[in-house]
């Protein structure tokens, strides 16, 4: 089984919303084989809390405005370190850069196959780490 048509385009127009707010190594995998409640994840990070929360709310507008898409559930916004969007077809987790490297959900799922991903969500791979050692910003301040 593979992830439906609709869950591509769910995973695609939350990898471009997340890019469009500066979203940090986004990812997607297909994990429907894995798990019978959702097709597939999006994950993405970004260096401060304020981004974070920017990030889920421009990805739960985008897909609501442009593919009539609601979360079923919301979860993790009072802290806004990991927030999940759960749309039932995708499951989207936008992370503090603090909570993406301890949780490394990455590994959790890499045997799943990754989701072709939007031009603009590729160029974002590394730029945390990349950001970081060029600025040794720890994850507070710019991008909000």
């Amino acid at each position: 089984m593979t992830a439906t048509d609709r869950s591509i385009e769910l995973i695609n127009a939350a990898a471009q919303a997340a890019a469009d707010k500066l979203a940090h190594d986004i990812i997607a995998y297909d994990v429907s084989d894995v798990l019978s409640i959702t097709d597939a994840f999006l994950l993405a990070s970004a260096p401060n809390d304020r981004q974070v929360k920017s990030i889920v709310d421009e990805i739960e507008e985008r897909l609501n405005k442009d593919l009539g898409a609601k979360p079923v559930r919301r979860e993790g916004d009072r802290e806004a370190r990991w927030v999940l969007l759960d749309y039932v077809d995708i499951v989207v987790h936008v992370q503090h850069s603090e909570e993406r490297v301890f949780y490394a959900l990455e590994r959790l799922w890499k045997d799943c196959p990754e989701i072709d991903l939007p031009e603009d969500a590729k160029e974002t791979r590394g730029k945390a780490a990349a950001h970081a050692e060029a600025t040794g910003d720890e994850g507070e301040g710019e991008f909000s």
